[in-house]
């Protein structure tokens, strides 16, 4: 397809850059995910699946499916879908419309971010110190929310 890239083009195959130093190439390919959420507010919940980070043109595409199971409930289908993309020596995480998400940097070992959604809050960290296992830790605050949700990354 025309519009794939070879990540070498929007050089993110660098791969690390000194020990904890990530690039956005290293990402690429298939990871198992599982995630536990925490609410305060309703029942807790769970979701196993795949997350699959593609080539595309100017970064990645991130797309996630899976099983989630919401307190007692049945297991439903899910999915969701970000763009990632080299900023600098920065990731920024974009929702599939081009608006942006968060951005942050993958050079550190747990790096932050911060994305104000009024009236909520979604502050996430990430945790790169065990490579190529990770984590994403997200806290969501708000009027009618307050939860913490926890996803695993491993190699598919």
């Amino acid at each position: 397809m025309l519009w794939l890239l070879s990540l070498r083009q929007v050089d993110c195959n660098q791969g690390r850059d000194g020990v904890s130093g990530l690039r956005l190439g290293d990402f690429v390919g298939d990871w198992r995910i599982g995630r536990q959420i925490t609410d305060r507010l309703g029942p807790e919940a769970r979701l196993e699946g795949r997350a699959e980070f593609a080539e595309v043109a100017g970064g990645l595409e991130y797309l996630e499916t899976g099983q989630l199971r919401v307190g007692d409930l049945a297991a439903m289908n899910a999915s969701r879908r970000y763009r990632w993309r080299a900023e600098g020596p920065a990731i920024a995480v974009e929702f599939p419309d081009g608006r942006a998400f968060h951005r942050f940097d993958p050079g550190r070992d747990q790096p932050e971010a911060t994305h104000d959604c009024a009236p909520d809050t979604y502050h996430v960290r990430y945790d790169f110190t065990r490579w190529p296992d990770w984590t994403c830790h997200w806290r969501v605050t708000g009027p009618r929310k307050d939860y913490d949700m926890l996803t695993r990354y491993s190699r598919a």
